[in-house]
């Protein structure tokens, strides 16, 4: 079955056969699919009044355990953004009463980020959905070959530097 980037591929090797380029034919596909991909997850997140920063934010807070607290360092680095918009997010869930920020009980020149009752809610309902969606979205693939991509995208990854914290 013959898609997009294959046809790319083909004009490609018609216009340029001196040059190889067969790795558009993974890196295109997984630009196209991460459009795909976002396209749907925002649907979801917008059913639940998110957008996929602030289900981040949430859902790093969740399932940090409790008491879901931690600092906004901690929060930026497990949600993997930058400072600037780790307080960008942290404002706007702030205004809408799902996250508090207090001083920590340990250091009290630091912060702590808290999810409160109305963000643990808010996450525990607009997780099981999420789920959904991804499981939706992975639903062309078995379980051998969803294993051997989750196996080759861990392995590029890893060889790109992107290893465990």
């Amino acid at each position: 079955m013959a898609d997009h980037v294959d046809r790319l591929v083909k004009q490609w090797g018609a216009e340029r056969p001196d040059l190889d380029v067969s790795p558009m034919e993974v890196i295109g596909r997984l630009k196209r699919l991460s459009r795909l991909v976002e396209a749907e997850l925002k649907r979801n997140f917008a059913a639940h009044d998110l957008d996929a920063p602030s289900f981040d934010v949430l859902a790093t807070l969740r399932r940090s355990g409790p008491p879901y607290r931690l600092t906004p360092t901690g929060l930026m680095q497990s949600a993997m953004v930058t400072s600037g918009a780790i307080s960008q997010r942290l404002d706007r869930l702030e205004a809408r009463g799902l996250v508090t920020r207090t001083a920590s009980d340990s250091d009290g020149r630091s912060r702590e980020v808290a999810l409160t009752p109305e963000g643990y809610a808010l996450v525990d309902r607009a997780l099981p959905d999420h789920l959904v969606t991804e499981r939706r979205l992975l639903a062309g693939l078995d379980e051998p070959q969803t294993e051997a991509l989750v196996d080759a995208l861990r392995t590029l990854l890893a060889a790109l530097g992107d290893g465990p914290e």
